[in-house]
């Protein structure tokens, strides 16, 4: 998952490939509780690793659950209905499918067997309402205060005084979360031993679907509740959780939307994209978008856990549709607007204002920023495409949703009128909540001209820090990371293990055109082995040099460097990044130091790893290297005539990091 502040998608223009979902969030929190809840273990397969099912899992530690990993799957004793623990403090971030659920549950056992329990999140969590959850508990004698506002989390949950009664209806209101209603439904099967619970809806039922995985999933956990229509809900009296022993969650229907409006843009030119972890037999009402999107021209076949999605319709087209029933995946159709001939209407999405944030008011707000023009209501929003696109940042607001739907406006390229700009997400690592890898994920199925592609040479002497500024300025913009210097070492290091030697041209450029190397963060892997260490060796580093003068290793090379340059960007470090690989490169850097510090840093270098050095050969070493590098006939060392000189003697790491970015950030559109 990218951990930076903000990630910069170029203009894309074509999409195929095969998309793995994580596992559903609504369906992995709701299974954990269940699990928790029941007597005995229950094997949880393909659980959703997420921010919101990280706290649910700790939260069920702190309850006293047996929690245990073993290999991707999850292990979770539960308490057979019976408080192991009887005070905690829970801390449940932003996720709404645990603090609903948890209170519900806790309420119960807590009035019941004596235990007091406090729930709190994160500043926003203690602005999404749950006094109607509350109200509802209370009507059964469920002693609950607030710790702060009204209405609000935090709260604290007591021992009761008096039985529970569960004699009359409990009434929930149904329109303003869905979740209400699924935290009582999980939570009152704990004290139906007196008789059924009934639970009776007062209002019209927001996010139906959601309720109908609270009914399939307590099916399968053994509790069978009667219904009249999404009006009254029966808990038939002595229900029991019993663990179905193993149970595998499907992929997130929610999250498919995205790349199922990706194959509807995207997926032209006989190309398709796949999604594997959902499909047509899904439970989930998300899947629902499927037909959303195929009213707006997309081509989508499917099967039993898989999609498959090409652009059918172009432009996309406009829809009026009541969104009641896919309400996550209905912001994903107001970023497909943005592609659509015509006003696009998606209404009775008044519970979009209390999740994560008012989704209507920001949706509205980033789809401006584009040039979209955009009406908002109470509960409905309507979006007609730009007539100019505009390059913008958009706010993400800690909402997993926003981040991830908002990325496929970069295919503006593809739209009619058709735009050419840079599209910034900021804060990407709050796709943490559902689907930590999704930019990953996104990256891997997207095409862009080569051209767009942005890139930064950062190019110097040999140990002029360039290798080090390069990935750390890769790190802060997210972007890949080419040390081409590696290239020419590894090429060295697989010539020393095969016997080439250093002056068999022939014998060089063809270690150099099979070359197995792979980056890993700071890691770097020649043939499947860790070499990072190897090719920092004094050695090898001068045979490098020397290899690095043949022409026929260059330009075996040269078609390696060059395929780095994938989205969203590159830094690439080396001699001659911005003279000769990149030379229209975006920005272009030439970092240098005296010999004397470069001769010190590297001195530093080596005797903290172990390796033996005297700094005045290292020093005489670095001169030489410099004089053959300069005066080379093919691809001498010098800076591109366009490039920022970068005296980086007297600064540290942050320094040079802060002055690059300064520069880069000069040179965008936003």
């Amino acid at each position: 998952m990218f951990s930076i502040p903000f990630l910069t998608v170029p203009p894309l223009r074509a999409a195929r490939g095969t998309v793995r979902l994580p596992g559903s969030k609504s369906i992995s929190n709701r299974v954990l509780l269940l699990a928790g809840l029941s007597e005995g273990t229950t094997v949880v397969r393909d659980l959703l690793d997420s921010d919101d099912t990280r706290v649910m899992l700790d939260a069920l530690r702190a309850l006293g659950c047996g929690v245990a990993a073993q290999g991707p799957d999850w292990h979770i004793t539960g308490l057979g209905g019976q408080l192991s623990t009887k005070t905690a403090d829970l801390f449940l971030g932003n996720a709404g499918t645990a603090m609903r659920p948890l209170t519900a549950a806790l309420a119960v056992l807590a009035a019941t067997q004596q235990g007091t329990f406090e729930l709190k999140g994160i500043p926003r969590m203690h602005e999404r309402p749950i006094g109607d959850l509350v109200d509802a508990l209370r009507q059964l004698g469920c002693p609950i205060d607030y710790l702060g506002n009204e209405g609000y989390p935090p709260l604290r949950l007591r021992p009761g005084s008096a039985p529970l009664d569960t004699s009359a209806p409990i009434r929930v209101r149904g329109d303003v979360s869905s979740q209400f209603l699924t935290a009582l439904l999980l939570g009152l099967p704990l004290v139906s031993d007196a008789g059924p619970v009934t639970i009776e809806v007062e209002g019209e039922l927001t996010s139906k679907p959601y309720i109908e995985i609270t009914l399939n999933l307590l099916a399968r956990f053994g509790i069978l509740v009667r219904r009249d229509g999404w009006a009254r809900f029966t808990i038939p009296q002595g229900s029991r959780y019993r663990s179905p022993g193993d149970i595998h969650v499907e992929g997130d229907a929610s999250s498919a939307s995205y790349f199922v409006a990706l194959g509807a843009i995207a997926a032209h030119g006989g190309r398709a994209v796949r999604i594997e972890g959902v499909g047509d037999d899904s439970i989930q009402g998300d899947i629902r978008f499927v037909d959303a999107a195929r009213a707006m021209g997309a081509d989508v076949t499917s099967g039993p856990g898989w999609l498959e999605v090409r652009r059918g319709a172009w432009p996309l087209k406009a829809i009026d549709l009541d969104c009641n029933h896919i309400p996550d995946a209905a912001m994903t159709l107001a970023v497909m607007a943005l592609f659509a001939e015509g006003t696009t209407r998606l209404t009775n999405i008044a519970s979009w204002r209390v999740k994560e944030t008012d989704r209507i008011a920001a949706m509205a707000t980033e789809l401006r920023k584009l040039g979209a023009r955009v009406v908002e209501g109470a509960d409905f929003i309507e979006v007609a495409a730009p007539e100019r696109w505009s390059a913008a940042s958009i706010h993400t607001y800690d909402d997993h949703r926003i981040a991830m739907c908002f990325s496929l406006a970069a295919f503006n390229p593809l739209a009619r009128p058709a735009g050419h700009v840079p599209v910034r997400i900021l804060d990407p690592r709050c796709v943490g909540k559902t689907f930590p890898d999704y930019f990953e994920a996104l990256f891997d199925v997207v095409e862009a001209d080569s051209a767009d592609v942005p890139v930064l040479t950062i190019d110097g002497p040999t140990a002029s820090g360039k290798g080090t500024l390069a990935s750390a300025v890769a790190i802060a913009l997210g972007y890949h990371f080419l040390d081409s210097g590696a290239l020419y070492r590894a090429t060295a290091l697989a010539a020393m293990q095969a016997g080439v030697t250093d002056t068999d041209e022939a014998g060089l450029a063809r270690v150099a055109a099979g070359l197995q190397l792979k980056f890993t963060g700071h890691q770097i892997w020649l043939a499947g082995v860790e070499v990072s260490d190897d090719l920092r060796q004094e050695h090898v580093g001068a045979m490098a040099s020397r290899v690095s003068t043949f022409p026929s290793v260059r330009d075996a090379l040269k078609a390696l460097q060059l395929s780095h340059r994938r989205v969203p960007g590159l830094v690439a470090d080396g001699r001659d990044m911005g003279t000769v690989i990149f030379p229209g490169a975006d920005l272009k850097v030439f970092v240098t130091a005296s010999a004397a510090v470069r001769a010190e840093r590297r001195h530093k270098q080596l005797i903290s790893k172990g390796i033996p050095a005297n700094i005045d050969s290292l020093r005489a070493d670095l001169e030489a290297r410099d004089l053959r590098d300069q005066s080379r006939t093919v691809a001498p060392l010098k800076p591109a005539e366009d490039a920022k000189l970068f005296d980086n003697s007297q600064l540290t790491v942050d320094q040079c990091v802060a002055q690059v970015l300064e520069w880069w950030e000069a040179k965008q559109a936003f």
